[in-house]
C-alpha cells in the first residue's frame, strides 16, 4: 500500500525537478500554487483513486507553495514536511538529505539497543530549556547520558498552533514544529542523541487531530462520520475509502523511521483509534514499521499508550494480536502513587493498597476483569504471560503532571524520602522505565496544560474545559490559564537546581539507581519465571526476589511511616548476602542506615527507615 518511491507530499528529485503527490479526491479541481514572483498557478491531473501529480522543473528545497482547491481556497499540502509560517500559512520543499553522522561508515555509528535495556525519558522539546529548541536540548544530552538515560521520548513535535502546545493538537503530521526548528533541527537533535548512545523515541498522535488549521475534510473523507473521540472526529481507518487514510499515516511513521532515523515511536492514546475491520490498522501499522525496519537493517520498537488492559496489544499479530511491541503500564503507576500520595479520588479508586501494587510489579495490570469503580464496569484481562520488558512502567509523565489542578510534579506532593522509595519502586522493577524530564532532581517548576491557538474562541473552548475538570478531578481551585504566556513560561525547567542540595542528592541516587539496573543481572534481565513478590500481612512492605544467571537479588520497599522492625525479609537468613543499596543512607540525602553492617545469616531480622528502599545482591544462587 505504502509506495516508498513514490512517497506523498514534495519530492526533490535529483534532476532539479520535485515531484509533488496528493490524495484529494473531494475537491473538483486543484492547482499547484507556487509562490514566487511572479507566482505560478499548475492544474494537478488526476492520475486515478482520488490522487493528483504533478512533476514541476526548476523547483527544489526552499520553494514554499499551497493547494488551491476549486479556484478558490489556498491550503498548506496534507503531508507537508514544514510550515515556517505556522499552521496556515505555506508549506515549504525541504531537502530531504542530511549529513548523518551515526551511520555505519562513521565513526560515530550508532549502535542500536535492545528492547530491555531501553531506559526513557520523555522531554517536551519547548519546556526542556529556555530556549525551547532541538539545538539548545542538545547541550543537555551529555548530562541525561551520565545520568544512566539511554533513550529520549520526545512528546510530540508534529506542527501545532502558535508555539506553545503539549502536541496533541498538531494538524501537520509530517511536519516539524517551526519554533522547535523544524526538519534540519529535529535531524541535528536525532543525530546528537545517537552518537551519544542514545536512542530516540517519537510520540505520534493517530487517533486525532487538532481543531484549528485541521483542513484534512477539505481534502478527503480523513474523518469517520461513524466513530468519534474525546478529542473530536475520529480519523476514517476502516469506513468507505480509508485505505488511502491509512496509507497516509503509515507513510507518516515511516517517514519518521527512514527520514529522520529514530528508534521508535509512541502512539498516543490507541484506545481513541475506533477500527472495526477485520485487519487492523494498529496491525498493518506495526507490520510496516516492521518490515521498513528489516529492509534498514535495524530494529525500531512500536510503543502504545492504551487504558483497555487488554494484551493483544502488544500479542504476535500470528496470534490474532497487533503485533506491538511494548505498552504503557498505567496501573503501575497509578497504584505506585496512591501508595506515596494517599489519594483515593477519580481513577485511583481501583488502585488503592499494596496488594494491588504486588500484582502490578509482578503481572501487569491490576484490572484483569473485575469491577472498576471509576469506570463503572468490569475492566480488562489477565497480562501474566507477557514479558516484562513489553511494559513501560512510570512514577511520573506528561499525563500525570498536567492533568492535575495546578501542574504540580509528586515533588510537590510528598517528602523526600518517598520520591527516593517511588525512584527505586520503578527503576528497579522488571519493566522498561520512564522518567519525566526533571524529575531525576525533582524539578520545582510546574507541568501546565498550555495552548497558543490563534482563534480566542478556542483558547476561550479550552479555558472552559478545563474548568469542567475541576468537577471531575475534585479540583479545589481554579486551574492556570492554558492559554496564558505566563502559565508556558511557568513550566521551563530550572537545570541548575540538579547541584543544589537535595537536588544533587536525588539526582544522584537516580544515577546510581540506572547504574545497578545496567550492572546487575537479576535487575536488568528479569523475567516472571525467575522471580517471586509478596507483602507483609500489614501490607506495607513489598519484598521482590529474583535470580538469574547466578545473581539474586532481594528487593524490599517500605511504605510505613515509622520506624519498622522486620523478619520479612526471610530468605537473607540463608547467607551470602551483601546489602547493595539503602535509600535512606546518609550519603543519598537519608536519616541514616542501621542495614550497612547487615550480612545474613546472623539474625532473621533488618530494620527499615519510613518509607525506605533497601537492595541486597549475591553472585550465587545458595540454597
Amino acid at each position: 500500500m505504502v509506495d516508498a518511491e513514490n512517497p506523498l507530499g514534495a519530492t526533490p528529485l535529483a534532476d532539479g525537478r520535485c515531484r509533488f503527490l496528493l490524495w484529494a479526491p473531494r475537491p473538483e479541481t486543484v492547482e499547484l500554487h507556487l509562490l514566487g514572483d511572479p507566482p505560478r498557478l499548475l492544474p494537478m491531473p488526476t492520475i486515478g483513486n482520488g490522487y493528483r501529480e504533478l512533476i514541476v522543473e526548476g523547483v527544489g528545497p526552499g520553494q514554499q507553495y499551497f493547494y488551491r482547491l476549486n479556484h478558490s481556497l489556498d491550503r498548506p499540502d496534507p503531508a507537508s514536511g514544514f510550515q515556517p509560517q505556522g499552521i496556515h500559512g505555506p508549506s515549504q520543499v525541504v531537502r530531504r538529505e542530511f549529513a548523518w553522522r551515526d551511520t555505519a561508515s562513521c565513526d560515530t555509528a550508532w549502535r542500536e539497543l535492545p528492547q530491555a535495556d531501553y531506559v526513557l525519558y520523555e522531554l517536551h522539546v519547548g519546556t526542556f530549556t529556555s530556549e525551547g529548541t532541538f539545538h539548545s536540548a542538545i547541550e543537555w544530552l551529555d548530562d541525561l547520558a551520565r545520568l544512566g538515560v539511554t533513550a529520549i521520548e520526545l512528546m510530540p513535535v508534529a506542527q501545532f498552533p502558535g508555539a506553545r502546545n503539549w502536541g496533541y493538537d498538531g494538524v501537520h503530521p509530517f511536519a516539524v514544529q517551526n519554533t522547535y526548528g523544524g526538519p534540519e533541527g529535529m535531524k541535528a537533535f536525532v543525530d546528537a542523541c545517537h552518537i551519544r548512545g542514545l536512542a530516540v523515541v517519537l510520540d505520534v498522535v493517530y487517533n486525532h487531530l487538532g481543531p484549528e488549521g485541521n483542513y484534512l475534510a477539505e481534502f478527503g473523507p480523513y474523518f469517520s462520520d461513524r466513530h468519534h473521540t474525546p478529542w473530536g472526529p475520529a480519523l476514517n481507518f476502516d469506513g468507505p475509502e480509508s485505505d488511502e487514510v491509512r496509507r497516509f499515516f503509515i507513510q507518516n511513521a515511516l517517514t519518521w523511521v527512514t527520514e529522520f532515523h529514530v528508534d521508535g515511536l509512541r502512539l498516543d492514546a490507541i484506545h481513541g483509534i475506533i477500527d472495526q475491520s477485520a485487519s487492523p490498522f494498529l496491525g498493518e501499522l506495526g507490520a510496516a514499521v516492521d518490515n521498513r525496519a528489516s529492509e534498514l537493517n535495524r530494529t525500531v520498537m512500536v510503543i502504545a499508550e492504551s487504558n483497555t488492559n487488554d494484551p493483544r496489544v502488544i500479542a504476535p499479530r500470528s496470534e490474532g494480536g497487533y503485533g506491538l511491541h511494548a505498552q504503557w503500564l498505567d496501573d503501575f503507576g497509578l497504584s505506585l502513587n496512591a501508595l506515596l500520595t494517599g489519594q483515593q479520588e477519580s481513577c485511583y479508586r481501583d488502585y488503592l493498597g499494596l496488594p494491588n501494587f504486588s500484582k502490578s510489579y509482578h503481572d501487569g495490570f491490576i484490572l484483569t476483569g473485575q469491577y472498576s469503580h471509576y469506570r463503572r464496569r468490569r475492566h480488562g484481562t489477565s497480562s501474566r504471560g507477557v514479558a516484562a520488558e513489553k511494559f513501560v512502567a512510570f512514577l511520573q509523565n506528561h499525563d500525570q503532571v498536567g492533568n492535575r489542578q495546578r501542574g504540580e510534579r509528586l515533588s510537590h506532593a510528598v517528602g523526600f524520602e518517598k520520591l527516593k522509595l517511588g525512584a527505586a519502586a520503578m527503576i528497579l522493577s522488571p519493566y522498561v522505565p520512564l522518567l519525566f524530564m526533571g524529575e531525576e532532581y525533582a524539578e520545582t517548576a510546574p507541568f501546565h496544560f498550555f495552548v497558543s491557538h490563534l482563534d480566542p474562541r478556542l483558547v476561550e473552548s479550552v479555558r472552559n474545559g478545563r474548568l469542567r475538570e475541576m468537577t471531575r478531578y475534585q479540583w479545589l481551585t481554579e486551574p492556570a490559564d492554558p492559554g496564558a504566556t505566563a502559565t508556558f513560561e511557568l513550566c521551563v525547567l530550572n537545570h541548575a537546581l540538579r547541584r543544589e542540595g537535595n537536588h544533587q542528592s536525588l539526582w544522584s541516587f537516580y544515577q546510581e539507581l540506572l547504574r545497578l539496573r545496567k550492572d546487575v543481572p537479576a535487575i536488568k534481565h528479569a523475567t516472571r519465571d525467575q522471580s517471586e513478590t509478596s507483602f507483609e500481612e500489614d501490607q506495607r512492605l513489598l519484598i521482590s526476589r529474583r535470580w538469574v544467571d547466578g545473581c539474586e537479588i532481594l528487593l524490599g520497599l517500605y511504605f510505613g511511616n515509622e520506624l519498622r522492625e522486620t523478619s520479612a525479609l526471610r530468605w537473607l537468613s540463608s547467607g551470602g548476602w551483601r546489602l547493595v543499596m539503602d535509600s535512606a543512607a546518609s550519603k543519598w540525602g537519608g536519616p541514616g542506615s542501621n542495614l550497612a553492617a547487615f550480612t545474613g545469616g546472623q539474625t532473621t531480622s533488618a530494620l527499615l527507615q519510613p518509607w525506605s528502599c533497601v537492595l541486597f545482591e549475591r553472585t550465587a544462587i545458595v540454597g
